[in-house]
């Protein structure tokens, strides 16, 4: 049932069905449609990650094997069913989704779990896939970085709560290539309330800062308010990279930048550039030049228009409106004002270099930066802290470590650090994100702010069971992830006696702290 509402758009008409928000534009060809929710995995807990996926895949479990081109996908922000067909197809997908959604066939729930792991193991990480935890902690936006702890051990009760408080009506909005709302759409959902958008965190006490990285590139990763400007921005940083590192030295395959809204008020921009390792300091060197050069203003007028010239582009098309639907579907679901063409036209027109200028300061003041094994003070950036802050003499009982006399964990009623000659490393109960629980008695913290401790029996003195037993009383229950048994090959030993030397004592801590804030 569909019911005429406000058009704001002159090639976008808006409707609803069955009370959900639904935009129509018509385009050539088969029809595509897309039900946007919003939710994603920026609204989990690193305990419950995966939980939005997990539903995802039980809502399309149903439609099998076939040859009608539709799929599912979970984002940091929403969660998309979209599909391809004739009218009648896409009815019976979207009603098939909408139906699974009222009744998630949880049966099936050991199956995806399974099929949600092969899935990860097999995927491939993008290069930008560290820094979100190094920005934002192991909560909200930094939860991208991780892997989805909740398929381990969340519940059918848990996932089918997931779906009824967040698979709404009053938390979609619908999206169809075509004039009109095809026959015999039946998406009855619950009522619900409108998510709002994740919390912000911060897990870097100064900005710009940069952190290692093994992957042989160099990517950027940077925080700029949503505007006209900050797209254009990027534009002429994706060129600039490209012609410096590509055409003119030689240095990288890859040169590029992107834009994408985090909220209705902020954007990320992520460079990067590639590099083989004889290349890799001038590939340092010539990014930051980039960075350097736009911000002090350098910037062409000639940059400017080109860039300008390629985003004019998309009106070029005869089904413009249609290509638009799903960023203004996603504006609609997320409250953020969506720009007829003639206003974003006359914003393209107005923005003048020193409006780059003034994004490419901002964008500089929050960038994080990701180099391969060198550093970058003498460009401005402060390293991301690599430990803890020290804490003052915390009670509790220290372990030494079976290979170094130099490494010890401190258990305590409160927390669990980790001391090293380099620094420590500490995570508060009240603070965990995650407690993996494994049945050989291995504890492993994820604190909110992305530090991990790793707690093994085997490679501490006088680590036993009444220990191990002082952190589970003092970590939320929420926050607990019981792991499955591991094989014996997987539980850490001792390398050799204490004292054993800088390669037993490197062993040793890389063991304990994951080698530090990792994914």
């Amino acid at each position: 049932m569909s019911q005429e509402t406000t058009a704001t758009d002159p090639d976008i008409r808006t409707t609803e069905v069955d009370s959900i928000r639904t935009v129509l534009a018509p385009a050539p060809g088969p029809v595509t449609a897309g039900l946007f929710f919003r939710v994603g995995v920026a609204d989990e807990t690193l305990a419950t990650a995966g939980i939005t996926h997990l539903v995802e895949h039980l809502a399309l479990h149903r439609h099998g094997v076939s040859d009608l081109h539709y799929n599912g996908a979970t984002a940091a922000t929403y969660t998309l069913f979209h599909v391809t067909g004739t009218p009648d197809e896409v009815v019976t997908y979207l009603n098939g989704v909408c139906e699974a959604l009222r009744d998630l066939p949880v049966e099936r729930l050991e199956t995806e779990r399974d099929i949600l792991r092969t899935e990860a193991a097999g995927r491939g990480r993008g290069p930008n896939h560290r820094l979100p935890l190094w920005r934002y902690g192991a909560q909200g936006y930094g939860l991208s970085s991780y892997a989805e702890y909740g398929t381990w051990h969340l519940t059918a009760d848990a996932v089918r709560d997931w779906a009824r408080t967040r698979f709404t009506r009053d938390n979609a909005v619908l999206w169809i290539t075509s004039d009109t709302v095809p026959d015999g759409l039946d998406l009855a959902l619950p009522a619900g309330s409108p998510q709002p958008p994740p919390v912000v965190t911060s897990a870097l006490p100064v900005t710009p800062a940069f952190i290692h990285g093994d992957d042989g590139g160099v990517v950027l990763d940077a925080v700029v308010r949503r505007s006209t400007a900050a797209t254009l921005l990027c534009e002429v940083l994706g060129r600039a990279l490209y012609t410096d590192l590509r055409q003119n030295g030689g240095y990288s395959y890859i040169a590029d930048s992107s834009y994408h809204p985090r909220d209705n008020d902020f954007a990320t921009i992520t460079a990067f550039a590639d590099a083989l390792p004889k290349k890799q300091d001038a590939v340092v060197g010539g990014f930051v030049d980039v960075l350097a050069r736009l911000r002090a203003g350098r910037i062409e007028q000639s940059e400017l228009d080109s860039a300008r010239a390629k985003i004019l582009k998309m009106y070029d098309t005869p089904d413009a409106g249609a290509a638009r639907l799903p960023s203004y579907a996603l504006n609609l679901l997320c409250g953020h004002r969506n720009l007829t063409p003639d206003e974003h036209r006359a914003e393209l027109a107005a923005v003048t270099v020193g409006d780059l200028r003034d994004v490419a300061r901002e964008l500089h003041s929050t960038a994080l930066i990701q180099v391969p094994g060198r550093d970058v003070e003498w460009a401005g950036f402060t390293s991301a802290p690599q430990w803890s802050t020290p804490s003052r003499a915390l009670a509790g009982t220290t372990h030494r470590s079976s290979d170094d006399n130099d490494v010890a964990l401190v258990v305590g009623p409160r927390s669990v650090t980790l001391r090293t000659p380099g620094g420590e490393v500490t995570v508060w109960y009240e603070a965990c994100a995650a407690l993996q629980v494994f049945p050989d008695g291995a504890r492993h913290l994820t604190g909110l702010d992305g530090f991990t401790v790793a707690v093994e029996p085997t490679l501490y003195d006088l680590l036993g069971p009444d220990r191990v037993a002082v952190i589970d009383a003092g970590v939320p229950t929420a926050a607990v992830v019981r792991m499955p048994e591991r094989d014996a090959d997987s539980i850490p030993r001792p390398t050799s006696s204490p004292g054993g030397g800088l390669k037993s004592r490197t062993r040793s801590v890389l063991r304990s702290l994951r080698i530090g804030r990792r994914s």
